[in-house]
């Protein structure tokens, strides 16, 4: 069965597992190779079963450790040509492959989509999975643009930004500059805007959620669910019965597999 396994999300750092045991990918990487290869150990995955690297954009907190863990194993990284062309002078050696309109990686369909982030093409992925499961991936978007809300239809699992609260973050210590920026349509997705999508992916068929990359400073994981939560239930949606979400923690201490 599928599995998806949160490795590190937020501020500070972002990676995670998606496949089998055997066979997967990973995507971002954002932290050490060795605090990665570590992490994956406590999710019961081998660094070995990993088939390749999707990169979302060139940002630090997506690509610190990739150098390290890419020529450690050998592996190719995927990314949109632009950003393929930022990361490509500090990866010397590495096999870089512009993903254009998709690859098929450990047996399984990637599909690339254009997010709306302060970089040069940031993406965000749809997968298809080789037991025939569908998963979506989105975070660092300033705002859910009509492609970004198709790919995220109809998935069996979404992983999808709640980065900030809105009110923690205008009253809280960052600089304006910083605020305007987060907040911009190339910022971050809030939780209230996370939490008014989810109720239209539900009447899509997805059941399951996963609310990720939320700041360090501007939000609590506590928060961030209890906004979506509260959406949920609004609309008539009773959770573990219509719908099961979960928070993807800075650090998945607790080794949190997803199997769908």
């Amino acid at each position: 069965m599928a599995r998806f396994c949160p490795l590190f999300s937020g501020s500070s750092g972002n990676s995670s597992y998606l496949g089998s045991r055997s066979a997967g990918v990973l995507i971002d990487a954002g932290v050490s190779a060795r605090r990665l290869e570590g992490r994956m150990k406590l999710c019961g995955i081998d660094p070995l079963a990993v088939g390749g690297i999707l990169v979302t954009h060139e940002h630090s907190d997506h690509i610190s450790g990739l150098r390290v863990f890419a020529k450690r194993y050998g592996l190719p990284v995927y990314g949109s040509e632009g950003t393929i062309r930022a990361i490509s002078g500090s990866l010397e050696g590495v096999e870089l492959i512009d993903i254009k309109s998709g690859a098929e990686i450990s047996g399984m369909e990637v599909k690339p989509f254009p997010i709306s982030h302060d970089c040069l093409q940031p993406t965000g992925y749809r997968v298809h999975t080789s037991d025939g499961r569908d998963f979506c991936l989105a975070t660092d978007l300033g705002y859910l643009s009509l492609e970004v809300k198709e790919n995220l239809l109809g998935c069996d699992l979404v992983v999808l930004e709640s980065n900030h609260d809105i009110e923690m973050l205008r009253n809280g210590p960052y600089p304006y500059h910083l605020k305007r920026r987060i907040l911009s349509d190339r910022g971050h997705l809030s939780n209230a805007a996370c939490a008014g999508f989810l109720p239209e992916l539900l009447k899509s068929g997805v059941r399951r959620y996963m609310l990720a990359h939320l700041s360090d400073t501007n939000n609590t994981p506590r928060l961030a669910l209890e906004t979506s939560l509260s959406v949920l239930v609004q609309a008539g949606f009773v959770r573990d019965v219509d719908f099961i979400l979960q928070v993807a923690a800075p650090e998945n201490t607790e080794s949190k597999t997803v199997i769908f």
